[in-house]
Parts: C-alpha cells; sequence; structure tokens
C-alpha cells in the first residue's frame, strides 16, 4: 500500500494494488461473458428506466472503486483478515464474491429468472465494497456502497420490470 497525501485521522490518497485486484476479480464474469453464446442476455439488454438512476448507479459504483482503491488507512496491514468486525467484512466480501459467482454460473447456463438477477447478480457486488469497506474500517468506502446498494437495485429491478 502506497500513501500520498494524508487527508485526516488515519485516512491517506494512495494506492492499494489488491484493492485493485479485488475489483477486477469481481469483474471476471463480464471478461467471461462473451466465451458463453447466449441465448438470451437480460443483464447486458435491458431497457432503461430511469436516465437519474442510471448516472447515480454509475457514479455510485465508479466511487466505490475509486474509494476502495485510493483511500488508504495507516493503521492497515496490506492483507490481513483482522479481529471482531474487520474479520466479519472479509467474511461477508469473501462469501458475497462467492456467491456472486455462483449466481453468474446459474445465469450463463440459461438460469436467468428475475430473483437469480436481482440477488446474485445485483444485490451481492455493492455487498461485496461493504464487506471490503468494513474489512478495511474504509467507512467511506462502506458508506458509499451501502448507497450503491440501494440506487443499484431500485435501478435494475425498475430497468427488468419494463
Amino acid at each position: 500500500m502506497i500513501k500520498w497525501i494524508k487527508i485526516g485521522g488515519n485516512q491517506y490518497f494512495g494506492f492499494w494494488i489488491f484493492g485493485l485486484l479485488l475489483f477486477a476479480l469481481q469483474e471476471v464474469p463480464y471478461m467471461a461473458m462473451p466465451l458463453f453464446k447466449l441465448e438470451s442476455n437480460p443483464v447486458m439488454n435491458m431497457q432503461e428506466s430511469s436516465a437519474i438512476l442510471d448516472i447515480a448507479e454509475k457514479i455510485l459504483g465508479s466511487l466505490c472503486i475509486a474509494i476502495m482503491i485510493f483511500l488508504v488507512q495507516e493503521n492497515r496491514d496490506l492483507v490481513s483478515i483482522g479481529k471482531g468486525i474487520t474479520k466479519i467484512g472479509f467474511y461477508i466480501m469473501i462469501i458475497s464474491l462467492l456467491l456472486n459467482f455462483f449466481g453468474w454460473g446459474l445465469y450463463f447456463n440459461g438460469h436467468q429468472s428475475f430473483g437469480v438477477i436481482m440477488f446474485f447478480l445485483v444485490a451481492l457486488p455493492p455487498l461485496y465494497y461493504a464487506g471490503i469497506g468494513l474489512w478495511r474500517e474504509n467507512w467511506v468506502l462502506l458508506g458509499t456502497s451501502i448507497i450503491f446498494e440501494i440506487v443499484h437495485f431500485i435501478h435494475v429491478y425498475g430497468n427488468l420490470k419494463i
């Protein structure tokens, strides 16, 4: 982890390479999608229900990624499971990522129901970022990811219901 500029308290504007790797790991299903010959692909072919929610969702998702990678804590090890609440955040991160991958497996195999999409593909990625925020004691990421969860869920729900 690299610390460039102290922001306040124990937080720095810096760079956490593992954060970039965690982002890339969550994006693997999108990278693998072209390898599958999907008869239908509702996730990639949604009609837009709200331009405002679309913009808010993109801003919040991008903020989660940027905060995860560039807001670093002085007192955090490069990679450590931690104890107490940080350990819970670590497990939330791992479980939500594994369930998300499971959901993509269902999706790629033709199980593209509303429930599969909304739970596995929509609700879990922001929860993954929230778990990372809790694990890293990055309260800005945790708060942003909770707002992202709400906006993302409402937005995709509206898009799929059109």
